[in-house]
């Protein structure tokens, strides 16, 4: 059953979030009610990986950071506390908060186990969505990371908070209600991994963080949202191109047991090449060159050197707006255009293309199409 988003009117459910959700004049726009829940709605399986919007501090007023905290909560409690969500889906939890440590694991094992996780989940013919909640610290590069290996058509919607879930006027119960709605609407699905926050729809591959603290922290700086999660409808205005999930070369099955070493080094007038140098002769397969146009000759010469012992450059741009053009100073140095990715992404992106080829042409081909 397609809930198009529809929200119903709501009861208190604590913490304000009512006088959130339904703060807009009813008598200017009238919100559909739902039909009561039952077993025709959609099933979401809600994800919890910890972060901010599993924290409940000592005092409303910490909302940039959580000191009295001593953990995350369970994800039972969002249920708890969202009784509505009831309304929107059938909503099972799923504690993986374990996933999300690991130990001193890399970033990117942690996120294998994670991608193993959500396409067991996505597999599974009962289940229509998934919701993962995750800390907004490293959100954007968790969800580009699954956006690439996992192989879904299902709505695959991360979502965070930048406050706590105790902080007033809290920002996390909203996500979380409006990520649910997301994930039960069949329109979310074939669309690849999407970030809700702020009632914003975005896509995984453009999203990125763009304030530490403020509610409108993420943001696709180049292209904009794909779709907005409104107070009376889920609507979508835009549709991924670039390559991702069912559409993607980059199978979780078969990769390696480890990733290629990928680093990122920062461009500037008179740097120092040695970075360089020590990076490569230390097992570095790809190296992200932020700034590439501002290489300074010690780091031009450092970078021939490294391309030169087989090592694959790539360029983004500090700007973080625009692409990277194919000038004719970076063709003749080899370097790859990065085209308008994050230097985080486009180490993902890197990562995850050496395990098919170390062929620059290839290799930028991945990034056109990715």
């Amino acid at each position: 059953m397609s809930t198009e988003g529809r929200l119903p009117r709501l009861s208190a459910f604590g913490g304000g979030v009512a006088a959130l959700l339904l703060a807009a004049d009813l008598g200017a726009q009238e919100i559909p009610p739902l039909p009561p829940p039952g077993i025709d709605l959609p099933h979401v399986v809600l994800v919890s990986l910890g972060g901010e919007i599993a924290t409940n501090c000592g005092s409303p007023l910490e909302r940039a950071g959580c000191e009295s905290a001593t953990g995350t909560f369970p994800p039972e409690t969002w249920t708890r506390d969202l009784p509505d969500l009831g309304l929107v889906a059938r909503v099972t939890t799923d504690d993986q908060r374990a996933l999300s440590s690991m130990g001193d694991a890399p970033a990117t094992d942690r996120w294998r186990a994670v991608a193993r996780r959500l396409q067991s989940l996505g597999g599974d013919p009962e289940v229509d969505g998934v919701v993962v909640a995750h800390g907004v610290e490293g959100l954007a590069e968790t969800a580009f990371f699954m956006n690439l290996v996992l192989e879904t058509r299902k709505p695959l919607v991360f979502v965070g908070a930048q406050r706590p879930w105790s902080a007033v006027s809290g920002d996390g119960p909203l996500n979380l209600f409006d990520a649910v709605r997301v994930a039960a609407d069949p329109a979310a699905g074939g669309k690849g991994v999407l970030v809700v926050l702020n009632q914003e729809v975005h896509g995984a591959r453009d999203v990125r963080r763009t304030s530490s603290y403020r509610m409108d922290g993420f943001g696709s700086v180049d292209l904009g949202l794909i779709g907005v999660a409104d107070p009376d409808i889920v609507r979508f205005f835009l549709e991924p191109t670039r390559r991702h999930t069912h559409r993607s070369e980059f199978e979780l099955a078969a990769l390696p047991e480890s990733l290629p070493r990928v680093e990122i080094v920062t461009a500037y007038p008179d740097a120092a090449g040695g970075l360089i140098d020590a990076l490569a002769a230390a097992g570095t397969r790809g190296l992200v060159v932020d700034g590439a146009a501002r290489l300074s000759r010690d780091q031009l010469e450092a970078v021939e050197r490294a391309r030169a012992n087989g090592v694959v450059v790539v360029a983004t741009s500090p700007t973080r707006g625009g692409r990277v053009q194919e000038t004719r100073a970076l063709r003749g140095s080899g370097i790859v255009p990065g085209d308008n990715l994050t230097p985080e992404k486009a180490r993902t992106l890197l990562q995850l293309a050496l395990t098919r080829t170390s062929n620059p042409a290839e290799i930028e081909r991945f990034f056109d199409e990715y």
